[in-house]
């Protein structure tokens, strides 16, 4: 006889049309959970969950995490909830503060309460890496925080609002700052930022590949379906009250990332306020949670670029435009 699969009554995941959100809902309606998801689809990004709109187990409630009622009753019996919605990237930040502070700290504040008022079992946060600033090398848990734009400062913040609702309200938590996070359907449109969607765009057009600084710089790549399975494993644990570093491990450099993706380079001013290596300790996560990547960053690359044409709406960035776009950074993050 076949073992009967356990069913979870409910998770929740905010955020959950987005690049990580939406590949946490992939994952949990495999793993047969009902799943509603909170999302205002600001970035146009409904196609990343539209397979699962027909299934019974599964809602969508379109809304901005700030006007939700707090004795709303989609939190009710539910389980776990997994928070990915906030807004992202250092240059919007840097020129409106306060809409990420209202987003990414009021925000996750009032989905705290719900968890609270509804007794959920766990509440994980996707906190950020960019918390360790401009630290170089691996980082644990335990390195010294130095937050170095607004976007940072309102992630970190979030993660520190988490920890007091645990501490206070007894609420179970658990915290995971994740690093180079990459994969299928990672954010392509709006603010110059993440560097895949950057160069992707740019070989489908024929132009040179922007490279900040020499290159050299190195970054702790991670594939989003081992990401999520992090996640997972945060709230299925009996640990409360953790933080988690969530990276490979394993350093790369842009120019390595470069020479995968293939094309003639440019290179760009190096900027204030970034690391020049940064990489996950994750010796913790490995221990605690029995969590490995298993995903080799070339074999992901790789994989991705077979479906290169998925990125021919992406914004274009050359190196005008992001001289342009990037002022604002050399201005205030000297």
């Amino acid at each position: 006889m076949s073992e009967k699969k356990k069913y979870y009554r409910k998770a929740i995941v905010t955020g959950g049309a987005g690049f990580i959100g939406s590949h946490m809902v992939d994952l949990l309606i495999k793993k047969n959970f009902k799943v509603i998801v909170i999302d205002n689809l600001s970035n146009g990004n409904l196609p990343n969950i539209k397979s699962h709109l027909k299934n019974k187990n599964f809602f969508i409630k379109k809304k901005n995490i700030n006007e939700i009622n707090t004795k709303d009753n989609l939190f009710r019996n539910t389980d776990y909830i997994f928070h990915f919605a906030g807004i992202g990237d250092i240059v919007p930040s840097i020129e409106k503060p306060l809409d990420y502070m209202k987003t990414n700290v009021q925000g996750t504040i009032k989905i705290l309460e719900l968890a609270r008022f509804n007794k959920v079992k766990k509440f994980v946060y996707a906190a950020s890496s960019s918390c360790y600033g401009a630290v170089k090398g691996k980082v644990s848990e335990k390195t010294k925080t130095d937050v170095q734009h607004p976007y940072a400062l309102s992630k970190y913040l979030g993660e520190l609002a988490v920890f007091h609702w645990h501490k206070v309200y007894n609420l179970p938590v658990n915290s995971i700052r994740i690093f180079n996070a990459y994969g299928p359907r990672v954010r392509t449109s709006g603010a110059y930022g993440a560097v895949i969607g950057v160069f992707f765009k740019q070989k489908l057009s024929g132009k040179p590949l922007t490279i900040v600084g020499d290159g050299k710089q190195t970054r702790d790549f991670v594939h989003v379906s081992d990401v999520v399975k992090g996640f997972y494993l945060a709230a299925t644990t009996k640990l409360s009250g953790s933080t988690f570093n969530l990276g490979a491990g394993k350093p790369t450099n842009i120019n390595t990332l470069a020479n995968i993706v293939g094309g003639k380079k440019v290179f760009i001013p190096n900027r204030p306020g970034e690391p020049r290596h940064l990489y996950a300790e994750n010796k913790l996560i490995k221990s605690k949670l029995n969590w490995k990547p298993k995903i080799e960053f070339k074999d992901g690359i790789t994989k991705m670029l077979e479906d290169i044409d998925k990125w021919k709406n992406a914004p274009l960035w050359t190196k005008k435009n992001i001289k342009a776009a990037t002022k604002n950074w050399f201005k205030y993050l000297k």
